[in-house]
């Protein structure tokens, strides 16, 4: 994208940036002057300590407005209200650099600056830009405070790996402007295509990824998803205007445009996320929840002492069949079945069972299907004896089809 020329989903559109205090604020100049060229309105709310790095009168001057810092603006009639009406003037809040002090007080609900106030009245997507020394990037309180923020709907760029202001090597740098705005420019097209589509005014919740369940404090049973397919089917459900929440298990995918994603690990911490969401239109179950959990977890590592040991286990919850049990005259209820042997009578069973409107078969041992992030080769099955074979295709060919098929 050639940022000199006006963007279609730029121009006219409404950015709200906010800056924190750390080195990198000085890189907003560089993204205000992108987003005014592509047509973009800017406005610009800094917490103090980033004037010590960038002035006010600076960032003013780019954007062509004023810039808030403190929540109650002298110069402004009706001013206390102001966090509120920026809030709702902003097509999306960019916060960038994002600093750890930043990220505690979004994810507590602090609200001591424009910046942080602005977060808890906004009602469009909100990116966050972290930038901070690479110990405080990979320290356990910003990982945490990272994922409520996740949860809670807040787009991350992950930091970019390079020299810091430290010193030091490794990840923590600021993303470079023009990934920013390009950024930007990816969610405001996500937003305005979830205006409209096939399943715009619907709620649609995705299961995806495994689940792990603890022996000890360092190993746990698992299995080889990779979650590619249900976070392939949460963004085609994005692409058709539905609000999407993803519920994901562990797994090194990115989240996709538009959806909400949930992180949990275990099938325990699935089944509490899942049945929070269980008003959803569509559910479509794509998980590969284990079917076991050990009796007792070990609160301490379990020493290899060369003796022989028994794990002992128990079934976990099933999901799918909860949710089957309790729904709902408007839902449409989806599950898949992995199956290696048998796969057409225990995927019909399983519909019928578990009280589904389609059930999705496919073979983990089949080459081209399964898990693994390349293809797959899926059969749809419904309650009112639909068959549909696919060919092998891509997982986001897979998915498209799905929801063609299903919604």
């Amino acid at each position: 994208m050639n940022p000199t020329t006006p963007s279609s989903n730029l121009a006219g559109r409404r950015i709200l940036l906010g800056v924190s205090g750390g080195i990198a604020a000085y890189k907003t100049a560089e993204l205000i002057r992108l987003f005014k060229k592509a047509g973009a309105q800017v406005k610009v709310a800094m917490t103090p300590d980033a004037t010590r790095f960038v002035t006010p009168l600076t960032l003013g001057t780019l954007s062509e407005n004023e810039v808030f810092i403190e929540i109650f603006p002298e110069n402004e009639s009706g001013s206390w209200t102001k966090h509120v009406s920026l809030g709702l003037w902003a097509d999306v809040y960019i916060v960038a650099p994002a600093t750890a002090q930043t990220l505690s007080k979004l994810a507590s609900g602090a609200c001591d600056s424009m910046l942080t106030a602005v977060a808890l009245t906004a009602r469009c997507p909100m990116l966050l830009c972290p930038a901070m020394d690479h110990d405080m990037y990979v320290h356990p309180a910003t990982i945490e405070n990272l994922n409520t923020l996740r949860a809670r709907g807040s787009l991350v760029m992950d930091a970019e790996h390079g020299e810091l202001a430290s010193g030091l090597i490794g990840q923590g740098r600021l993303p470079e402007p023009q990934a920013i705005f390009e950024r930007a420019n990816e969610i405001l097209e996500a937003a305005s295509r979830s205006k409209t589509g096939p399943l715009a005014g619907k709620k649609v919740l995705v299961t995806a990824g495994p689940t792990r369940e603890a022996i000890d404090p360092v190993r746990y049973i698992s299995n080889h998803s990779s979650g590619t397919m249900g976070y392939e089917i949460a963004r085609s459900a994005a692409r058709r205007g539905a609000e999407v929440i993803l519920v994901s298990g562990p797994t090194s995918l990115k989240t996709p445009e538009g959806v909400r994603r949930v992180d949990v690990v275990s099938a325990a911490e699935m089944h509490r996320a899942a049945t929070a969401q269980n008003d959803a239109d569509l559910i479509i179950m794509v998980a590969a929840v284990a079917d076991f959990t050990p009796a007792t977890v070990a609160h301490s590592k379990i020493k290899k002492d060369g003796s022989s040991r028994t794990l002992q286990l128990e079934p976990t919850i099933d999901i799918l069949a909860a949710l089957g049990k309790s729904k709902r005259p408007h839902q449409t209820i989806i599950g898949f079945a992995l199956e290696t042997d048998d796969g057409m009578a225990n995927a019909q069973d399983k519909l019928k069972r578990k009280n589904l409107d389609w059930i999705i078969l496919n073979n983990p041992v089949e080459e081209g299907a399964g898990f693994g992030p390349g293809t797959n080769r899926v059969t749809l099955i419904s309650n009112q004896g639909t068959v549909i074979e696919l060919p092998k295709m891509p997982k986001d060919e897979v998915a498209e089809a799905i929801l063609e098929s299903v919604s």
